[in-house]
């Protein structure tokens, strides 16, 4: 496909509206008018890309209102490109269309201006609080999710380590011995396949478990 085809759908959308739409006026690929108020300046493109979001920001110094528009596609991955497009765009102040060529429907998802992110306390509280479980510095900064040593990985090692020297074990011992005071709990739902329950509250340590530690 190609950037023109944006064009048509959304000049009628512009002009529905009350703008005076024309195409390729200076740098900017689309640039809407209505009396009184500052241009509306929109980049075509045919999918989001980092040079266009180049492109927006420098569009920013002959005017406030820059929107980026890109062909709407169907299916989860356009969905989350979308979601993570239309974040990034409204913290450099810039907002988002799309375009269903399929029949000419303009969608705005975001509008440009200033924009404060919220945070999020759970969040925040979940980050806190896998700093201070985690047991030294164990994982390089910028390695892959696999084999990441999270702090509750490193609990569940250290109840692993517990069960080969003492063998079977009660919950409650081995989180009083062990210090992880939700050692029952991880054995019971067994997220790595480590420990296997043989009596109430008892556990063991299966040959996945033995496996683990004796990789160091």
């Amino acid at each position: 496909m190609r950037e023109t085809e944006l064009y048509p759908p959304l000049k009628t959308f512009l002009q529905g509206q009350g703008y005076e739409v024309k195409g390729e006026i200076g740098p900017a690929d689309l640039v809407a008018m209505r009396p009184g108020e500052d241009p509306v300046v929109i980049e075509l493109k045919t999918g989001f890309s980092l040079s266009l979001f180049h492109q927006c920001i420098a569009r920013l110094a002959v005017s406030d209102t820059v929107y980026m528009a890109v062909p709407r596609s169907p299916g989860k991955r356009f969905a989350r490109a979308l979601k993570d497009n239309v974040a990034l765009a409204r913290r450099l102040g810039l907002g988002v269309i799309t375009v269903r060529l399929s029949d000419g429907l303009v969608e705005v998802h975001a509008d440009p201006g200033p924009y404060a992110p919220r945070k999020s306390p759970r969040k925040t509280q979940a980050l806190l609080r896998e700093f201070a479980r985690r047991r030294g510095d164990p994982t390089q900064g910028g390695a892959t999710r696999t084999g990441l040593v999270t702090a509750y990985r490193q609990d569940a090692r250290a109840i692993a380590a517990y069960l080969a020297e003492h063998g079977p074990s009660k919950g409650a011992v081995v989180a009083k011995s062990t210090g992880v005071t939700h050692a029952t709990r991880m054995m019971r739902d067994n997220h790595y396949g480590w420990f296997e329950k043989i009596d109430l509250g008892t556990y063991q340590l299966t040959d996945a478990g033995h496996s683990n530690l004796s990789k160091g």
